[in-house]
């Protein structure tokens, strides 16, 4: 966990040192797609972000807490203090939940080209298997499904925010070691996985109903 002060706020960050030997697969606003990452930050910004440079932003604040390579940033505007995490047989992920901008992906509403932080839930998972490039794919669609089971159990009506990021960490590929084609929820990774990602994104979804209620007395 770090911290730091911005227009007289002060916001935090999870940063995941995976060093050399993973690749990610991410829609992450900073080293999104696929590739070789060594680490990958969760940063907290402010309510009404309105900076134009998100990713020169999340590179400046990937160097201050002293991350070097390539790597991956992600941003939010809820308190990522306020997360959950998740460990099975090997599989961990940690989500952090701002719901407060939240519906269904399939809506009559017109899209736009801006993307705000205002409510984001964020996932980041790690497999510590290979994968090929579409498996990863599939990782992050068995996440997604994991998360919108999550937020039903948890008592939203919704299948996420418009924003919301999924970060999937998994081993390159190295010769002669076996590399798995699959991440489906029943596929032994991708079960493994989707059951960290509903605990996770079920508690951080628990912290943020237990903070907007505390708020509101």
């Amino acid at each position: 966990m770090n911290s730091r002060v911005e227009g007289g706020e002060r916001l935090h960050s999870l940063l995941w040192r995976l060093g050399d030997g993973w690749r990610t697969v991410s829609n992450a606003v900073l080293g999104g797609g696929i590739g070789e990452r060594t680490w990958i930050l969760n940063a907290q910004v402010s309510h009404g972000y309105r900076r134009v440079d998100p990713e020169r932003h999340l590179a400046d604040l990937a160097r201050g807490v002293g991350a070097k390579g390539p790597g991956v940033g992600l941003m939010t505007a809820a308190d990522v203090r306020l997360h959950g995490d998740a460990i099975d047989t090997g599989v961990s992920a940690l989500a952090t939940a701002g719901l407060g901008v939240r519906g269904w992906a399939a809506s009559p509403a017109e899209g736009t080209a801006t993307a705000l932080p205002a409510g984001t839930v964020n996932i980041v998972a790690v497999v510590p298997v290979a994968l090929t490039d579409a498996a990863l794919v599939n990782a992050v669609a068995t996440a997604t499904e994991a998360k919108v089971q999550a937020l039903l159990r948890a008592g939203y009506d919704c299948s996420g925010t418009p924003t919301d990021t999924v970060c999937v960490a998994a081993r390159t590929p190295v010769p002669g070691e076996e590399t798995h084609a699959f991440a489906g929820p029943r596929s032994v990774w991708g079960a493994r996985l989707a059951r960290a990602v509903h605990v996770a994104v079920g508690a951080a979804a628990r912290e943020y109903t237990q903070a907007a209620t505390d708020h509101a007395r």
